[in-house]
C-alpha cells in the first residue's frame, strides 16, 4: 500500500488551477475584487452591480445562442418571472398580493418557477429555428408584457410593485453598494464558470453538436428536442436569478421592466459583447450601462437611446463578433508583429 503524502512536493506551493490561469483572468479577478475600494458608491452600485447582472441575465441568452445555436427574446421575460415572484411571495410596499414567505423560500421557488417557465417556452419554441424560433419568444415576451400590464388583481397592474427589498444578512443590508456589489459579482463568477463548465460537460458537447448538426446528431440516437428543452430549462435558472438581483436593484418591478424595449436591450449586450464565450455578455453589460448612464448628460433623456443604436451599429459594422471579435483581432494581429519582428531579427543576424 503506498503512503498518501499530506504534504505537498516543493515548489508546487501554487495549486494548479491558479498556475494554469491566463494572467488576463487573474487581472480580471483582482480588479474586479478590488473595484469598490476605489470606485465612488455611484460607480459600485449603478454602474458595477448594474453592468453585472445585466451580464448575467445576458448570459443566460449567450449559453443558448452561442452553445445551442437558439436565439430567444424571451430571456427577460423568464427574469421578469423570477422578479414577480419575488413581489408575489415575499413581500413589497404595494399593498396589493405580497404572502411573505420568508426570503430564504421565495429567493429559490422564484427561480425555479422561472426555470419551468423558460422550460415551457423552449418546449414551444425548439422545433423551430432561426426566424422562426425568434418570433415566437418574441411574441411570449410581448404576450408577457400586456399580460401583466393589464392583470391588476395578481400582477397590480400598469403599477406593479414597489418597495421589493433584498434581506438583512447578519446585520448587512444587501441593498448597501458594497454588499449588493459583491453579492452580484459571486453569482455572476458563479454562472460564468457554471457555464464554462457545462460547455466541456457531455450535455454541453451534444448541445454544440446539435447546433452544428441537429439531423446527424438525431440520427445518432440523441433526442434533440429534450437536449434544447434541458438547456432552456439551465437558461431559465441563470436568467430567473438575475431577475432577483434586477428586481432587488429596482427595488420594484413593473410591466416597464419586461417591455419589448428591455428584451431588445438584453439581445444588444449579448451581441455587442460577442456570443462565442461566456465573458462576451459582461463585456456588452459593461459597455451598455456605460452609455446608458453618462448619455443623458450628452444628449438628454429623450434620445439616449440613439448613442446606444449608434454603438451598437459601429461594434457590428467593425466587428461581427462583438468586442470579443476586436480583442482576438487586435491579439492576432499583434502575434503576426511579433512573428516578423523575429523572423527580421533572425534574417539580419
Amino acid at each position: 500500500m503506498t503512503a498518501i503524502d499530506a504534504n505537498p512536493p516543493r515548489g508546487q506551493a501554487v495549486p494548479d488551477w491558479l498556475g494554469q490561469a491566463h494572467p488576463a483572468t487573474l487581472l480580471t479577478a483582482v480588479f474586479l475584487l478590488l473595484y469598490p475600494a476605489f470606485a465612488s458608491s455611484f460607480f459600485t452600485f449603478q454602474i458595477g452591480a448594474n453592468a453585472l447582472l445585466m451580464g448575467t441575465i445576458a448570459l443566460s441568452l449567450m449559453m443558448l445562442a452561442g452553445y445551442g445555436g437558439m436565439v430567444s427574446f424571451a430571456q427577460l421575460t423568464v427574469a421578469g418571472i423570477a422578479g414577480y415572484c419575488v413581489a408575489i411571495f415575499g413581500t413589497n410596499g404595494s399593498g396589493v398580493m405580497g404572502l411573505g414567505w420568508p426570503w430564504w423560500i421565495t429567493v429559490p421557488f422564484s427561480i425555479l418557477v422561472a426555470a419551468v417557465c423558460s422550460a415551457l417556452i423552449g418546449a414551444l419554441a425548439v422545433r423551430t429555428a432561426g426566424i422562426y424560433m425568434i418570433m415566437i419568444t418574441l411574441a411570449i415576451a410581448t404576450a408577457f408584457f400586456y399580460f401583466v400590464r393589464q392583470n391588476y388583481e395578481i400582477f397590480n397592474g400598469f403599477n406593479g410593485f414597489h418597495g421589493v427589498a433584498p434581506p438583512t444578512l447578519f446585520g448587512i443590508y444587501l441593498r448597501d453598494p458594497l454588499p449588493f456589489y459583491y453579492l452580484c459579482l459571486a453569482v455572476a463568477a458563479f454562472f460564468y464558470f457554471a457555464v464554462l463548465y457545462a460547455a466541456r460537460s457531455t450535455f454541453g458537447l451534444s448541445l454544440q453538436a446539435i447546433r452544428d448538426n441537429p439531423r446527424r446528431m438525431q440520427a445518432l440516437g440523441f433526442h434533440v428536442a429534450a437536449h434544447r428543452i434541458f438547456a432552456f430549462f439551465l437558461a431559465g435558472l441563470i436568467a430567473g436569478t438575475g431577475g432577483v438581483l434586477l428586481v432587488w436593484f429596482n427595488g420594484q418591478i413593473s410591466p416597464g421592466t419586461v417591455s419589448v424595449a428591455g428584451v431588445v436591450d438584453v439581445l444588444v449586450i449579448a451581441v455587442v459583447g460577442g456570443m462565442r464565450k461566456p465573458i462576451g455578455p459582461f463585456l456588452g453589460a459593461v459597455l451598455f450601462v456605460l452609455v446608458k448612464n453618462f448619455a443623458i448628460d450628452l444628449i438628454g433623456a429623450d434620445r439616449f437611446n440613439t448613442i446606444i443604436g449608434l454603438t451598437f451599429l459601429a461594434v457590428v459594422l467593425f466587428s461581427p463578433d462583438g468586442l470579443l471579435g476586436l480583442w482576438e483581432r487586435f491579439k492576432a494581429a499583434n502575434v503576426t508583429a511579433s512573428s516578423r519582428s523575429i523572423l527580421g531579427r533572425g534574417g539580419t543576424g
